[in-house]
């Protein structure tokens, strides 16, 4: 503490600059411990200064006990928004008795089952810079759809669903150029083959961050076949992101609309 003290001191002087200092600052947690030690986790309490987005409590595996214990951690060091993903119906409901037991509010818990997503907090005020558009090629596609789409809200983004906007009716996906053509940036979803990517990569000016998703008939291979089509994907400006990893492509999004100058 003595030492910040010191380098804010030295900024007032003159002597260092603002972002001398805050370069210091985002590189301090490599020379001292930036963590808290909770035993089963190390809460990275410097990741928010570092890359601009507090750390995610990431759902599979973890009992409920110990998402709990992530939360109250976060919630004593002043995290406003905490994002916890991949988290099933069991864990939520155990999960917020928990938060129900230490906190009168319960942790001011919000759960989107169809995504797998608690959000303990309000979302932030958008202050990115547009808007980021999620489409879909089919329904069953929005399960991880919405994992991006709220991945990317709770990071402070403005986000538009297209949901089931598919090739197969590409009428559909036509009638929203609007949208598509006045988006930061895209995240496009779907299974099968996955072709959305591409068409979309094809028609945007933006870019795009595509997303296999294991939907799909037996020859997909659990979303292999959608993964290798965006990875050979024709269309400039097309990222692709892991199976089903709408997390990934939400934070990305989210990363590309904050992006100013």
């Amino acid at each position: 503490m003595e030492d910040i003290r010191a380098m804010l001191g030295r900024v007032a002087a003159g002597e260092l600059s603002v972002d001398e200092a805050v370069l210091k600052l985002k590189k301090e947690p490599f020379i001292q411990a930036g963590f808290d030690e909770l035993g089963y986790a190390k809460l990275d309490t410097h990741r928010k200064l570092r890359q601009g987005a507090a750390e995610v409590i990431y759902g599979a595996g973890k009992t409920p006990e110990q998402i709990f214990g992530i939360v109250k951690a976060m919630k004593e060091r002043g995290q406003d928004v905490i994002l916890i993903t991949r988290m099933d119906a069991d864990k939520e409901k155990a999960l917020r008795g928990l938060l129900e037991n230490e906190y009168a509010d319960g942790g001011d818990l919000r759960y989107f089952k169809d995504a797998g997503i608690g959000i303990c907090g309000d979302l932030p005020e958008k202050d990115g810079v547009g808007k980021v558009v999620v489409a879909t090629g089919g329904t069953s596609d929005i399960p991880v759809a919405e994992e991006a789409a709220l991945t990317a809200e709770a990071m402070g983004n403005e986000v538009v669903r297209l949901y089931d906007v598919g090739v197969a009716g590409l009428h559909r996906l036509m009638a929203h150029m609007d949208e598509i053509m006045s988006a930061r940036v895209i995240i496009a979803i779907a299974g099968m083959e996955g072709a959305l990517a591409s068409v979309i990569g094809g028609l945007a000016d933006c870019p795009v961050i595509a997303v296999p998703t294991s939907v799909g008939y037996g020859a997909s291979f659990h979303g292999v076949s959608a993964l290798l089509s965006m990875l050979n994907s024709c269309a400039s400006g097309v990222s692709v992101v892991n199976i089903d990893n709408g997390f990934g492509a939400g934070y990305l999004a989210s990363m590309i609309n904050h992006l100013r100058g």
